[in-house]
Parts: C-alpha cells; sequence; structure tokens
C-alpha cells in the first residue's frame, strides 16, 4: 500500500490529484474547529461526551457534533440524500429511466441529490438547534434571532462539506464523501492516546491493558481486511464463436461476488433506527416515570435490548441493500446475452436461481460480520468500561479499511492507464 502511494506520487498528474485532496481535507478541518455563535461550547461537550445514542454521529463528523462548530452534521445529511435517491431510482421509474438515460441524466439526478441534501439539512439543523435549547444553558441567546443564525451557519457548513466532497469526486483521488469521514476518524486518534496516557498517569488502567487493547485492534484491522477482500467466485465459461475467420470466446473466468456488498450501509441504517427513540428523547424530554421514558429508556445503549436490535437490525438491512443493490435475473440476462454459462447450469432462469441461492449465503455471512463489528465496542464496554473511552469502534475500523483499500485499488487501476501503452507501440 504504501509502495503504491510512494510510486503515484512520483507521476505529476496523481501528485496534482493527491495534493487537491489533502488541501480539501485541510480546509475541512479548518471548519470542524470553527465554532457556532450564541453557544456555550464547554456546556455542549458535557452534553454530548456522554450521549451514547450521538456516538456514531460524532465520530462520523470527527467531534465537530459534540462541538457544535460550523460543519457539526458533517456530511451525514449527504449520505442520507444519496440512500434515499438510491432507493427511489428503483422505486419511482421516471427516476431510473434518468438514472440510466447516460451524463445528462446522471447530472439531473445529482442535482436532485443536491436539493434533497438541502432539504434534510434544514430538518437536521433545527433538530439539533432544538435540542441544544432544551439541554439547559447551551445558548448564550435564545431570541429568534440567534436561533435563525444558529440553524443557518449549521445549513451553510452542510452545504459546503458537499461542495468539498464533489470537488475530491472531480479533481481529486478516492471518494470524497468517504475521505472526509476517513479524515473524521483518524483526528480522533491524537484525543485517544492523549487520554490513554492520561489514563496511565493516574493508575485506571495498566500497560498490560493498553498492549491488549493494541493487540486487539491490530487483530481486527486483519479480521476486517481478510472479510472485506473475501469473495465468492462462480465459474463461467464463454462459448466461441467464429466471425469470418477470426475465433472469439471459448475462454473461461469467473464471476466474483463480494462477502461483504453491502458495506458499512446496513450499520448506519441498524444503529439511526435503534437510536431514534433517544434522539426523540434530546428534542423533547419525557416526564421521569411515564411510558415514554421507560420506553426510551428500553432503547438506551446501557440497555441489554439495543445490541441485541442492532444485530438483528443489520442482518436485516443487509439483505434489504442486497436487494436494491444487485439483480441476480439482469446477471443472468448479461451472460446468456454474451454467451456465457456457470458451469453445470443452463442459461436463464436455472442460472439466476443459483446465484440467488449463493447470494442469500453469501449475504448471511457478510451480515454476521457486519454485527460482530457493530457490537465490538458493546464488548468492550461489558468486559472492561474504561476501555471504551478510547478505543475504536468496529465501525470506525470498517470505513477507515474500506477507505484505504478502495484509494489503493483506485489509484493502481490509474497508474495502469498511465503505463499502459497500447497497440500504438
Amino acid at each position: 500500500m504504501f509502495e503504491t502511494f510512494k510510486n503515484a506520487w512520483r507521476i505529476p498528474d496523481l501528485k496534482k490529484k493527491m495534493v487537491f485532496t489533502i488541501i480539501i481535507v485541510l480546509l475541512y478541518r479548518l471548519g470542524s474547529v470553527i465554532f457556532v455563535p450564541f453557544i456555550d461550547n464547554n456546556a455542549i461537550a458535557s452534553l454530548f461526551g456522554d450521549q451514547s445514542a450521538f456516538a456514531l454521529f460524532n465520530v462520523m463528523s470527527g467531534d465537530a457534533f459534540s462541538q457544535a462548530t460550523l460543519f457539526a452534521l458533517s456530511v451525514s445529511p449527504y449520505i442520507t440524500s444519496s440512500i434515499v435517491m438510491q432507493l427511489l431510482t428503483i422505486a419511482i421509474a421516471p427516476l431510473e429511466r434518468l438514472q440510466k438515460s447516460g451524463p445528462e441524466g446522471q447530472r439531473k439526478i445529482a442535482q436532485i441529490t443536491r436539493l434533497v441534501t438541502v432539504g434534510l439539512s434544514i430538518i437536521m439543523a433545527y433538530g439539533y438547534y432544538a435540542t441544544l435549547r432544551n439541554s439547559g444553558n447551551i445558548l448564550l441567546d435564545t431570541s429568534f434571532l440567534s436561533g435563525l443564525v444558529i440553524v443557518t451557519c449549521f445549513i451553510a457548513g452542510s452545504c459546503i462539506v458537499m461542495w468539498l466532497a464533489e470537488k475530491i469526486d472531480n479533481s481529486g483521488i478516492g471518494n470524497g464523501i468517504s475521505i472526509i469521514l476517513f479524515a473524521n476518524i483518524v483526528s480522533r486518534v491524537p484525543t485517544m492516546v492523549t487520554t490513554g496516557f492520561k489514563m496511565m498517569k493516574e493508575d485506571m488502567i495498566s500497560i498490560i491493558s493498553i498492549v491488549i487493547i493494541i493487540a486487539v485492534m491490530a487483530l481486527s484491522i486483519y479480521f476486517i481486511v481478510f472479510m472485506t477482500n473475501s469473495e465468492r467466485r462462480l465459474p463461467v465459461q464463454y462459448a466461441k464463436k467464429q466471425v469470418g475467420r477470426k475465433i472469439y470466446g471459448g475462454m473461461n473466468t469467473h464471476l466474483p461476488i463480494k462477502l461483504n456488498m453491502s458495506g458499512v450501509m446496513p450499520i448506519i441504517f441498524a444503529q439511526s433506527i435503534v437510536s431514534l427513540p433517544a434522539t426523540i428523547a434530546l428534542i423533547s424530554k419525557p416526564k421521569p416515570g411515564t411510558f415514554y421514558d421507560n420506553f426510551v429508556n428500553l432503547f438506551s445503549t446501557s440497555s441489554p435490548l439495543y445490541p441485541i436490535l442492532t444485530f438483528v437490525l443489520i442482518i436485516a438491512f443487509a439483505y434489504f441493500y442486497l436487494t436494491i443493490s444487485f439483480n441476480p435475473v439482469e446477471v443472468a440476462n448479461n451472460l446468456q446475452k454474451n454467451g456465457g454459462t456457470i458451469l453445470g447450469y443452463r442459461p436463464g432462469k436455472p442460472t439466476s436461481d443459483y446465484i440467488n441461492k449463493v447470494l442469500k449465503r453469501i449475504t448471511l455471512i457478510g451480515a454476521l460480520f457486519l454485527g460482530v463489528v457493530a457490537i465490538f465496542p458493546f464488548i468492550i464496554a461489558a468486559i472492561d468500561s474504561k476501555m471504551n473511552s478510547f478505543i475504536f469502534g468496529g465501525t470506525s475500523i470498517l470505513i477507515v479499511v474500506g477507505v484505504i483499500l478502495d484509494t489503493t485499488r483506485e489509484i493502481e487501476s490509474q497508474m495502469t492507464m498511465r503505463h499502459y501503452k497500447g497497440f500504438l507501440d
């Protein structure tokens, strides 16, 4: 991996793209430390520091959410709008035709995604402001004008983040959203290391525990890399056909099916739904002892139901995301059109049924893997609650590893294209 980045740095074009990406990330991190006016940042840090309902959201924003900075909403509205548009393009026929109509249609889809992002930013910004307003003396000014300024700052910050992500897509290296998420998660490393040294000085944790944590994290990274790169390869054979005096086809290849085809999306879906009652409770506080209060406590992260429900929902969403992202019938039809067959199965419906059966088995293994990754922090907290304050969550490691692998593959593919001399030589 390091050799890939080193070789890419020697190519002027790739070097320019890498420098551009680094500059965008630095600009983003600069905006993440610009505080929004009329908010007591010390008070909000104490409020959200222990609010586990927003733990994933805070990680994805690089602690900007718990500090109420300009980029507090981070890429969450943009990610949500992208997911919503993916679902709508499958459910609504005109949007599906628009997406398949070429570059012009995709540009229109991108414009609609931006508008949806702005709409979600307005809703999330107001919800965040309502949470601050109902959580004590966090707001220094509770007038309508100050509230308008706060909400407008959050909306503007979300739009700027969307613009920065698209700039990386157009002129940088890697996926813009993924790179920003990677920067947010990695930015927490110094805080984690500082917390570890502080706890060691105060004899709150031993050196042996630190070594165990590092070993567990290293094993987790190895396990996630192994599972992310794992795939099931279905053997495919293409029939020979003669065009003039030349014979085409007749080769053997394979159809790769990734073990973790849905990525981290099922975890994000599941944790968003499970944490929804606690999120609503922050905006509208329940009275102690009421049914609403007991219902919220049932879905709190300290409840045993939280990790169990998260695990079950991850499996359900993994299958759901698979149905909207992979169509076995379409794959089987494409193989048949190109003269390809999976060995042992006739073209058409038997092939699609076989691919569907393999997908169900593979998806179950991948979903169980994602479930274990998601509840990893809860297991650590059950063993020792002190470790949970500065150890990486499984979701964070999964995002970091996925971004590094995808970016490395993109750099390698671009290097291959630039070194390919073609038929002219």
